[in-house]
């Protein structure tokens, strides 16, 4: 169980791993904060965004959608590997997950079952988003 860094220590965290890390907008400042509670985190989820284009990606995990509102994540990261910040605190990129599944996350135990939808997954997770349209033809 973590606390939340802070957007300059996110910065420097990933920096200092070699990464470029591109400052999107007003991203410091950009949540759902008013949704609910950030933290603590226990850990971060990955996905795709099925979409092409960098750009494209990132106006929409910094935007949303029509049923979606952003942002959807924390940071975009482009095929060359640049990390494209999006929000900071709470975003809208886990929903609803299992609470007997967050404990073992937390507990760094064997993953059981996921058969109830009764936990917040944005209040415990940063998470990132990878362009690529999960297809199994388009290469990261």
């Amino acid at each position: 169980m973590a606390t939340p860094l802070s957007a300059d220590r996110l910065v420097k965290a990933l920096r200092d791993e070699g990464l470029r890390v591109v400052e999107h907008r007003s991203w410091r400042t950009h949540n759902r904060n008013h949704k609910g509670p950030w933290g603590p985190v226990h850990g971060v989820m990955i996905h795709h965004t099925v979409t092409t284009g960098t750009q494209r990606s990132v106006e929409l995990c910094y935007n949303g959608h029509s049923t979606l509102p952003g942002p959807l994540c924390h940071g975009v990261i482009a095929k060359d590997g640049s990390v494209y910040l999006v929000g900071n605190g709470r975003t809208n990129h886990a929903g609803l997950g299992d609470a007997d599944v967050l404990r073992a996350v937390r507990g760094e135990s064997a993953l059981p079952a996921d058969n109830e939808a009764d936990t917040d997954g944005n209040r415990y997770f940063y998470g990132f988003e990878c362009v690529n349209l999960g297809d199994g033809e388009d290469p990261w």
